[in-house]
């Protein structure tokens, strides 16, 4: 039998964290119409407002990707995160005023608090600084 050594990486969390993002940014392009009945309606222009937090989102996802800008990716989704909390807020508000189902308004109130773990992981991957490590060696025999 002979045997083959192969490298293989661990995923790391920032790159699914930046894949989140991406892909967030994407359905605000492929249906704005969604978000945009969220933007709290103090808010002017909320077309424009769903593609510049979606233009945001693939901005800082992808950012995230590369140790040149890890950083001030990071930076920037923690301020994009706070910005569109008040349309996460909205949604909540619009669950209770339309009678909407309790246990869907339960789930819309424990969404609230959740951007502070995700705040907190955008911190930490935007802190990953240097090459990937390698991961584990697995050895494959043929017969």
């Amino acid at each position: 039998m002979l045997g083959k050594d192969i490298r293989l990486r661990k995923p790391r969390s920032h790159t699914l964290l930046a894949m989140g993002f991406v892909g967030s940014g994407t359905l605000h392009f492929v249906a704005p119409g969604v978000f945009e009945r969220i933007v709290p309606p103090y808010l002017p222009l909320h077309r424009e407002l769903v593609y510049l937090s979606g233009a945001g989102e693939l901005l800082g996802g992808l950012g995230l990707l590369s140790g040149r800008t890890r950083r001030i990716a990071g930076v920037w989704l923690v301020l994009l995160l706070l910005a569109v909390w008040p349309a996460n807020l909205q949604m909540l508000l619009d669950a209770r005023a339309a009678g909407r189902p309790r246990w869907w308004q339960t789930l819309l109130l424990l969404r609230l608090p959740l951007q502070i773990p995700l705040i907190v992981l955008v911190l930490r991957a935007s802190r990953r600084q240097g090459r990937a490590r390698s991961g584990q060696t697995w050895t494959i025999y043929f017969p």
